[in-house]
């Protein structure tokens, strides 16, 4: 990477192998506001360097060695020539030569193909020769290199005769006989219908190539439509039709036909136009405030139609944090009430098979007062011309724009003024009296500022005095002159060019004020001389050509535009029409064609000169219609073949008597801007349509089907007039009648119009809500009548809300949604609702005022839906056969939780899978104790939640259980020693694929088989589905189906037949047409069954032979002690020591602690036993055998001698938990956890 750039640098000069390199890059660029991403890079090493190497190293030619036989054949006879190039990176360039060097002659007999194959319509005997050879150039090279000559001898049928009777059978040349003539067949392509796709933008090419004889010719066309005229090409002798820049409307079929005089064949060719995406309307960078609403849109188009995908600073948006102020609609992506710290670059990626696009977009989320980033004050703008006064601002919220002239002026309006987004004011048309101060003031939330510009207005500079052709004698003097009229403010720079150039350095040409001299002339001074006058605010030039002719006494004839026409006169004075003549210049051998008569209007538009008419060049007079109140002037140019003449001098003026206005403004409309008044405005006359002094509108309006009378008022040359005091939102018929000093236009046709509008009055009404499912509801109202509308519909606006979490049960503000509805729509879905939860909602109708009042709230609740993930799993806890794992609940419940399902299975060294056990745990709980698990075992665990709607989303965890200290390792899988397995089944694992992101579609991931069952795991990451399995033995075709329950990501599959190849299917219901993943597996051979009874197992005996030596010894030891000590009252010590002491078991060895006698304190032997309860008599008779029960549930029956003695004893009651008094089974305690 180079240093402060972005730039990667991969440098394989110092011996590093290429191939290390090949790959996609991509490049990040990251700070604290976001990440944005390149377009991916290929970097792949070209081909062309092996076949370099093979050229250097073999030194032979790149065709494959064959032997080609020479080829003799019958005249007329169709016939290809193969040339099979290698091929190459770029393709080689195809062609074919003599033994000379020579190329062969082509013609539409015989050509060379697309393929590089010389192909040949029917064969002549100038055909025949030795050597013809097929010749690839690989440019990247520069090497050519030559395929094996082939020899062709075309025998005519003198020739064939010969041939036969001398030394050729009948099969050793190509064709039965001589060709005659024949109806032409196509040698390529060789069937009757081909297909041909290419890409949008790229260069179609379709062949055809017919035999027969004679020759055919080939023609194309399509198939109900024509040929693009201006992209179409014919090449090879018809035979290629070519279209470059294809579009879209160039798929179809094209019809090739080849025709001799015999008949015709054809060829249909189907294109089919596809295209990478392109972009329609690629993101934006917006800025939004806190609380603002807004929206990205990336839309594009292609063939096939490009999936959308979307990305958050490089990630996946599925993958990143969930954001409430964000939703996702296809293309576009919607911002509402965005909060601080949204801030990030969006990416939007738009590919199909032929390519993609990427687009980054920065969304600034920030809170900015307005701020004038001014950096001119004061404008200087040309009259007449456009003038820009720029006001650029920035802020967050975006600020709001209001101009005033001066410094408290009022608020600018349209009247003359455009107002851009940007902030800049524009007035289309500056004159003097727009000169002056104008104060931008930029508002927001957060406060306002304004800054003062400055417009001055100028005087155009004008060439009042232009230069003139010259036509001057050899070494004479040519003099231009350019007189300049310029504003006194502005200096004037007059430059002289010639042919658009800087004049030669040469002491000839001498420049003077407004003066070009050039002395001495010779042809090479030939030319245009321009004069240009520059300003710093404009420039204006004027030209004239200078010709060098000979000095002698008969000039050569001269050909030209004409001279100007000159004597301009009016006669015959009307009031609407003038008669003008004029006497045309010299024509310079060209006969005029025309006359063009162009006017200046000196009271409205001075300086302008406007097309008047177009007469015939014979005609030396016209007559001119005129408009009223114009003081015209009038030019002539005269035109032929070479050009248009200088403008004529001006003719005199001629002011025309003022009339009433002939049209009345256009543009006409009311609308009103407050609930009361009524706005009427319209487009002003311009002053050349006036007609005369004092323009003025009659303004006329009356309530439509209320008022009889019209109410009227007469303006001044305004565009708009405010009527106050009219009801509210009422349709008004108005008019608006231009009128002058010498009275008024026609009749004005009448436009409706409305008065202003105000919040509506009445709220929906019987708004229904249905709830579709747990995030989707519909809702639906009926419309308010259109006269508690007061103003022009724009829709309904439902607003909805959360009342109440059912979890959390807090009732604190919730943020309100709304979503609009246009028109006069009555129903609508509202998507995006979270399960388990209350909300409120009402509805209001809004017009171009505002919103009317709402509707009586509703209140509703979405069901139950399945839980989020548990937040987190983790392993606390590891000991040689035990784990304890501890988890924290969901953080979306989305309903009340029922129970947790945990899922583990063990992980061998050869990444093998046991099959899983299944643990339900209470809610309440959120840890859990496994033991009696294998040492130094990886474990793998599924934890999920459960609502009664069904199963949430796994978290899952890996652990390994402690190596024991002595290094003994675990049991192998298949010995038959796991612990946690009654059978030891034959593993196989399919491995997983990994991926960047996880699948949104099912893939397989393991697959653990048995000897008739198969455990199947796969992962998805999509919207909630329901999965089924299909499965199928691999040599037959009858798929079964079995379908999971829930949303978990495995199955078992049960019933198999031992060894035996299976293919097995995971299926998103919904998505079934592609959301599949296959895969196979073998069930594992049949096997002994090894569930033997326990009984019979050597260990268990040996087990219950220890217990009863133990019992005997004990039984020993009793009868030795009563003996010694005599016959102990066993009934009264029982009664004197009612209260038991509980001994606990300790809990490193499993032995009990030890019992002391109240007398004497003789300790028991190291290694008895309590029973397993856990208690024991602390002042009871040493010689009870009760107090040295030996058994599993640490009771002991005594025999019928011992009943008399012990038959006032109260039976011994169990610790509490103990729920039976019987002994397990030692297999039900293996397989038990604790």
């Amino acid at each position: 990477m180079k240093q402060n750039s972005g730039t990667l640098v991969i440098n394989t000069m110092n011996g590093a192998r290429v191939e290390a390199y090949e790959g996609e890059y991509q490049c990040t660029a990251r700070n604290d506001r976001g990440s944005a991403l390149s377009n991916n890079i290929v970097v792949r090493q070209s081909n062309i360097l092996n076949i370099i190497k093979a050229i250097l190293l073999e030194g032979s030619p790149l065709w494959t060695k064959e032997k080609i036989e020479p080829i003799v054949i019958q005249q007329g006879v169709p016939l290809v020539l193969p040339c099979n190039p290698p091929k190459g990176l770029p393709p080689p360039i195809i062609f074919w030569m003599d033994n000379s060097f020579q190329k062969l002659p082509q013609n539409k007999r015989v050509s060379q193909g697309l393929n590089g194959d010389l192909y040949f319509s029917n064969v002549q005997p100038e055909d025949t020769r030795d050597f013809y050879i097929c010749y690839a150039r690989f440019n990247l090279t520069q090497t050519i290199h030559q395929k094996q000559p082939i020899s062709l001898k075309v025998l005519s049928m003198d020739g064939l005769n010969e041939t036969i009777a001398a030394n050729l059978s009948d099969t050793e040349f190509y064709g039965d006989s001589p060709a005659g003539e024949r109806r032409p067949s196509m040698l390529f392509p060789n069937n009757t219908t081909s297909n041909k796709t290419v890409l949008l933008g790229e260069v179609l090419l379709l062949e055809c190539i017919a035999e027969g004889l004679p020759t055919p010719e080939i023609h194309w066309r399509k198939e109900s439509a024509d040929l693009p005229a201006n992209r179409v090409f014919y090449e090879n002798f018809n035979k290629t039709l070519k279209i470059i820049d294809v579009t879209e409307a160039d798929a179809g079929k094209y019809k090739c036909i080849g025709r001799n005089i015999l008949g015709t064949t054809h060829h249909i060719i189907t294109v089919t136009v596809k295209a990478a995406p392109y972009w329609i309307t690629p993101p934006r960078n917006i800025v939004l405030s806190p609380g603002e609403d807004g929206s990205l849109t990336c839309r594009a188009s292609g063939s096939p139609t490009p999936s959308i995908t979307w990305l958050i600073n490089g990630v996946s948006i599925e993958l990143a944090p969930t954001d409430a102020s964000r939703r996702v609609d296809g293309d576009t992506i919607m911002f509402s009430k965005v909060q601080d710290g949204a801030t990030a670059v969006y990416q939007c990626n738009a590919s199909n098979k032929y390519g993609y696009l990427l687009a980054n977009a920065f969304v600034n989320v920030i809170a900015e007062p307005p701020r004038i980033m001014m950096s001119k004050h004061v404008y200087k703008v040309i009259a007449n011309n456009v003038a820009l006064l720029h006001c650029p601002f920035f802020g967050s919220p975006k600020p709001e724009i209001k101009w005033f002239k001066g410094a408290h002026g009022s608020v600018l309006h349209g009247n003359g003024y455009v107002f851009h987004d940007n902030g800049t004011l524009e007035i289309p048309v500056a004159q003097k009296d727009s000169s002056g101060n104008y104060t931008c003031v930029a508002t927001n939330s957060f406060g306002s500022v304004k800054d003062m510009i400055g417009l001055q207005i100028k005087d155009p500079t004008m060439i009042i005095k232009q230069p003139e052709y010259r036509v001057i004698q050899r070494y004479g003097s040519a003099h231009f002159e350019c007189r300049v009229k310029h504003d006194p403010t502005l200096k004037p720079v007059v430059i002289w060019l010639k042919d658009n150039t800087e004049l030669p350095n040469d002491e000839r040409f001498k420049v003077t004020k407004g003066h070009l001299t050039i002395k001495n002339v010779t042809e090479k001074d030939e030319g245009t001389y321009t004069c240009v006058a520059n300003t710093d605010l404009d420039t204006v030039s004027a030209s004239a050509v200078l010709t060098v002719v000979e000095a002698t006494p008969t000039p050569a004839i001269f050909y030209d535009r004409p001279d100007h026409p000159f004597d301009l006169e009016l006669t015959d004075h009307l009031e609407r029409s003038v008669q003008l003549s004029w006497v045309p210049g010299d024509d310079n051998n060209s006969p005029i064609t025309n006359f063009i008569i162009e006017y200046e209007d000196t009271m409205h538009d001075p300086g302008t000169w406007h097309f008047l008419t177009k007469v015939s060049g014979t005609q030396t007079t016209a007559r001119l219609n005129l408009s009223p109140f114009v003081n015209y002037s009038f030019r002539v140019i005269a035109v032929n073949e070479f050009g248009r003449s200088e403008p004529s001098e001006s003719s005199e003026q001629y002011m025309t008597k003022p009339a009433e206005p002939d049209k009345n403004p256009s543009g006409v409309k009311g609308v009103g801007t407050e609930p009361d008044n009524l706005v009427i405005a319209w487009e002003s006359i311009k002053g050349f349509d006036s007609n005369g002094p004092g323009l003025q509108y009659k303004v006329s309006w009356r309530q439509k089907d209320f008022d009889d009378e019209w109410t009227s008022i007469i303006v001044a040359n305004v565009s708009k007039y405010i009527v106050s005091g009219t009801p509210t939102f009422e349709p008004y018929e108005i008019k608006v009648q231009a009128l002058n000093d010498i009275g008024y236009a026609p009749d004005p046709s009448v436009v409706i119009g409305y008065s202003g509008e105000d919040l509506p009055m009445t709220a929906p009404s019987n708004v229904e809500l249905e709830v579709i499912n747990n995030t989707l509801a519909k809702v639906q109202w009926d419309s308010v009548p259109s006269t508690s509308i007061r103003g022009h519909l724009q829709g309904y606006r439902v607003y909805y809300w959360k009342a109440e979490n059912h979890t959390k049960r807090n009732k604190r503000h919730m943020e309100k949604r709304m979503l609009t509805f246009h028109g006069n729509k009555t129903h609508g879905m509202l998507p995006g609702l979270e399960p388990y939860t209350s909300y409120i909602l009402n509805v209001r109708v809004f017009n171009g005022k505002g919103e009317g009042p709402p509707s009586t709230d509703k209140y509703f609740e979405t069901p139950e839906g399945v839980p989020s993930a548990p937040l987190k799993l983790d392993v606390v806890e590891r000991t040689i056969e035990s784990l304890t794992l501890m988890w924290k609940p969901p953080a979306h419940p989305n309903g009340v939780l029922t129970h947790y399902t945990l899922i583990f299975q063990s992980i061998n060294a050869t990444h093998e899978l046991s099959p899983p056990v299944e643990i339900t745990v209470p809610t309440n709980e959120t840890s859990l104790v496994l033991r009696n698990l294998n040492q130094s075992t990886r474990y793998k665990f599924y934890l999920y939640a459960h609502t009664v709607v069904g199963p949430g989303i796994q978290i899952t965890q890996e652990a390994i259980t402690v190596l024991d200290q002595a290094g003994i390792p675990p049991p192998a899988v298949g010995t038959g020693k796991e612990p946690l397995s009654a059978t030891s089944p034959a593993m196989h694992t399919v491995s997983p694929t990994h991926y960047k992101v996880r699948p949104i579609l099912p893939r397989i991931k393991n697959i653990t088989s048995a000897e008739t069952s198969a455990t199947i795991i796969w992962d998805y990451e999509g919207p909630e589905v329901k999965f089924y399995i299909k499965y199928v033995e691999i040599s037959k075709e009858d798929w079964k189906k079995e379908f999971v329950n829930d949303t978990r990501s495995f199955y078992v599959l049960k019933g198999l037949t031992p060894g035996t190849s299976y293919k097995v299917r995971v299926v998103a219901d919904e998505f079934s047409d592609y959301g599949v993943s296959e895969d196979s597996f073998q069930t594992g051979p049949a096997m002994a069954s090894r569930q033997v009874d326990i009984a019979t197992q050597g260990w268990f005996i040996g087990l219950m032979c220890a217990v009863a030596l133990l019992i005997l010894v004990l039984l020993i030891i009793c009868f030795i002690r009563r003996n010694k000590g005599g016959k102990y009252p066993v009934k009264e010590k029982e009664d004197a020591h009612a209260d038991p002491e509980i001994q606990p078991m300790k809990e490193d060895d499993g032995t009990f602690g030890e019992y002391s006698d109240a007398e004497d304190h003789k300790p028991l032997k190291k290694g008895s036993r309590t029973p397993s309860d856990r208690t024991v008599k602390k002042d009871d008779s040493d010689d009870s055998l009760v107090d040295y029960g030996e058994g599993v549930n640490g009771q002991f029956n005594e025999d019928g001698s011992f009943i008399g003695q012990y038959s006032g004893k109260k039976e011994k009651e169990p610790v509490e938990g103990n729920e039976s008094s019987e002994a397990p089974s030692p297999v039900n305690a293996m397989n038990s956890f604790v």
